[in-house]
């Protein structure tokens, strides 16, 4: 991230950088500021939110690229409220592997630029259950084109601010997406209809690669489509349309795996709703939105066809997937696993291949799937056998990745750069720059999750301090 941002590997190792990306100094001639939003919070409007401890510090332009660089972590805000605007060294680690993680997957996201340890002990409560203990603080800096989300113009339609929403919106489209023509009505419903656009293609590619954000609150989804605020997320181990990584949302499981793009939508309707002030005209709005809802499950189709290796348009193609889903939920097949193994699948349904699939099983008993996966597996090959397969493993290694950042990964990586050892933080990140590729020296990597993972603390069990 360094290079694309126009920072020299010397000038982040000076004394400078680290003053101002952990936010003991400001660099000359900028303002930093915190950002003023609203939103809603698992499904209830929450009134004013805002930056509780991310202070946005400059702009800068490199190779035609604008970048925002914002720390978080390094103190109070105006809207910190009752917090300390602190993080610690967990949290910050989880974001710093997870967005460079899901860049490198091709997934839209802010990136990563440093860590740096604060000095301070922070008290934490991880899971809100009266447990507090003193952890290590740290500041991530973190990069993005901008950071303007849902709640900023929600917020500002909420209190009927609305020549500062027709501003933060004409900047908005000005400033990133200029393609949309001149601010005006016309303007506005296109700026929908993209902010639609990339919030879908966004979860669909959460969707692709088994990841689940954990917080979608509104005040939590960027306008860019860009991922953000990586907090209790995961990724699916055994296949689990009802899994939530949060356990503040355990009991509802709003932010379950396979409601993500529902809530997507539903975050939509509450952007719309802030900018009707501006176009006045319902009836199009919500049409513009019934279409991004049709586009987005065409698209779902052809995404998971794609991870199957088939083409579009093959027979039967939805009751097929949702029989393959049915399965993997039973048996509790590891998702990333079984994608990535399918595309040696070579068309021959055997016993002992059926067999063979119990080691991406989580169930204690796999032998009792067996009938129903041959079934599966003898209809998956007559599909293969009606496709060119020249280069179907190609295709199919080119979107489910063989490497993921699993929450047991993250947390290893956490254990020892508490005790000072940062090289399973470097391992990691070095590992996720190339998640398709087959790297055999680690293939450690590539496997269940182990045991001892099943109920730990920052594996299993995250909250929003996460």
């Amino acid at each position: 991230m360094l290079e694309e941002a126009g920072i020299t590997r010397e000038n982040a190792a000076s004394e400078e950088f680290v003053k101002v990306f952990s936010g003991n100094s400001i660099y000359p001639n900028t303002q930093p500021y915190a950002m003023r939003y609203g939103g809603h919070q698992f499904g209830s409007w929450a009134g004013q939110l805002g930056d509780g401890r991310a202070i946005n510090l400059f702009e800068v332009n490199n190779n035609n690229q604008q970048w925002a660089f914002q720390i978080k972590g390094a103190g109070k805000t105006p809207y910190s409220r009752s917090a300390d605007g602190l993080a610690v060294l967990r949290s910050s680690i989880r974001e710093y592997l997870c967005s460079e993680a899901m860049h490198h997957l091709g997934v839209p996201t802010t990136r990563a630029l440093s860590i740096i340890l604060s000095g301070d002990e922070v008290l934490r409560d991880v899971l809100y259950n009266g447990n507090a203990a003193y952890e290590k603080g740290a500041i991530v800096c973190r990069v993005a084109p901008s950071f303007i989300r849902f709640g900023n113009f929600q917020i500002l339609a909420a209190h009927k601010e609305l020549e500062n929403l027709k501003k933060l919106t004409d900047y908005t489209i000005t400033q990133f997406l200029p393609h949309l023509g001149s601010p005006g009505k016309k303007t506005y419903l296109k700026f929908l209809k993209e902010v639609a656009e990339r919030t879908m293609d966004m979860v669909l590619d959460w969707e692709r690669v088994g990841f689940v954000h954990g917080v979608m609150n509104t005040d939590n989804m960027s306008v860019l489509g860009l991922t953000i605020d990586y907090g209790p997320y995961g990724w699916l181990e055994d296949y689990d349309p009802n899994w939530t990584p949060n356990t503040t949302d355990a009991g509802r499981g709003r932010y379950r795996f396979g409601n993500q793009g529902q809530i997507a939508l539903w975050n939509l309707y509450q952007f719309a709703n802030a900018l009707v002030p501006l176009i006045n005209d319902v009836d199009a709005m919500e049409q513009l939105l019934l279409a991004a809802e049709v586009r987005y499950e065409e698209m779902r189709l052809s995404m998971k066809l794609a991870k199957l290796g088939l083409s579009a348009g093959i027979e039967k193609a939805e009751s097929f997937i949702q029989e393959l889903e049915r399965l993997l939920h039973k048996s509790e097949m590891d998702m990333t696993l079984f994608f990535r193994n399918l595309s040696s699948y070579d068309g021959i349904v055997s016993d002992a291949y059926i067999k063979s699939l119990a080691v991406m099983s989580y169930a204690d008993d796999f032998s009792r799937f067996e009938k129903d996966w041959k079934k599966w597996f003898t209809m998956y090959s007559l599909y293969i056998s009606k496709e060119d397969n020249s280069n179907r493993k190609e295709m199919m290694n080119s979107v489910n990745p063989k490497y993921v950042l699993r929450n047991y990964m993250a947390q290893l990586a956490i254990d020892a750069a508490d005790n000072g050892d940062y090289s399973v933080v470097d391992e990691l990140f070095q590992l996720l720059k190339k998640p398709y590729d087959e790297q055999p020296e680690n293939e450690k990597w590539f496997a269940k999750r182990p045991d001892w993972a099943k109920h730990k603390v920052g594996c299993s069990q995250l909250s929003c301090s996460s």
